[in-house]
């Protein structure tokens, strides 16, 4: 949880390249674009295995002593998401019949729900946890089209920010298929926090600035933003 964005960035394949990490061997075909000066919004999930049902909504626990924490900012008005995600206790081989197995779903808690935002899957960094950085720009695209529509087709990240509580993060593998881990948004402060690319995000949120959160979300938070980062405020 310490190592820096930069260190995690490695597993991306180039900073304004293709992804190509999958699954299933299907290529994904998402544009990697560099970070934004500003954000809009930031949201981060700690996903367990205890919070994953299958397509019917019924639970189906995943891996169990299997963790994960999601991290994401966005620029709506750019329609770029950026995330740095790592999941630790997760057995690949991933699975998913979509064109990556880790995803952001439309789901409420406990209610299955399409995929909105497939994202390059998470790699070994060497310390056996799995790690995945970097920033994609819409339109997004899932590989899923149950009615010949990609169920990314028409999906707005300013819909994440109408109402995070109504979509949930996950990563499925091979073994436990319904999902590894799962976990839903939770909108966090970003006022205060320098992105990293010669700006600060504007405070869209209320709040304190990210330091001032108690408990295990600061700490998943402010890892995820990159702890050598310094504040702006405060």
């Amino acid at each position: 949880m310490t190592r820096t964005r930069t260190a995690r960035a490695a597993v991306v394949v180039g900073a304004m390249g293709v992804v190509a990490l999958t699954g299933t061997g299907t290529a994904s075909a998402e544009t990697e674009v560099a970070e934004p000066s500003t954000f809009t919004s930031a949201f981060t999930a700690m996903a367990t295995p205890d919070a994953v049902v299958n397509t019917d909504g019924v639970p189906t626990p995943g891996e169990p002593g299997a963790s994960g924490t999601f991290m994401y900012r966005i620029n709506s008005d750019l329609e770029i998401i950026c995330y740095d995600i790592t999941l630790t206790g997760v057995t690949p081989p991933y699975q998913s019949a979509a064109k990556t197995s880790t995803h952001i779903h439309e789901a409420a808690a406990g209610e299955s729900g399409p995929p909105r935002i497939a994202l390059p899957d998470p790699v070994d960094d060497g310390s056996g946890d799995l790690v995945s950085s970097g920033c994609l720009q819409g339109p997004f695209t899932t590989g899923i089209a149950p009615d010949g529509t990609d169920t990314g087709t028409g999906f707005s990240l300013a819909e994440i920010e109408a109402d995070p509580s109504a979509f949930a993060t996950d990563n499925h593998t091979a073994a436990f298929v319904a999902g590894a881990v799962r976990g839903q948004l939770t909108q966090v402060p970003i006022g205060g926090i320098e992105t990293g690319a010669g700006g600060t995000a504007d405070d869209g949120t209320s709040g304190a600035p990210l330091a001032a959160l108690g408990g295990s979300l600061a700490l998943a938070g402010a890892a995820a933003f990159g702890l050598h980062r310094r504040a702006v405020r405060g």
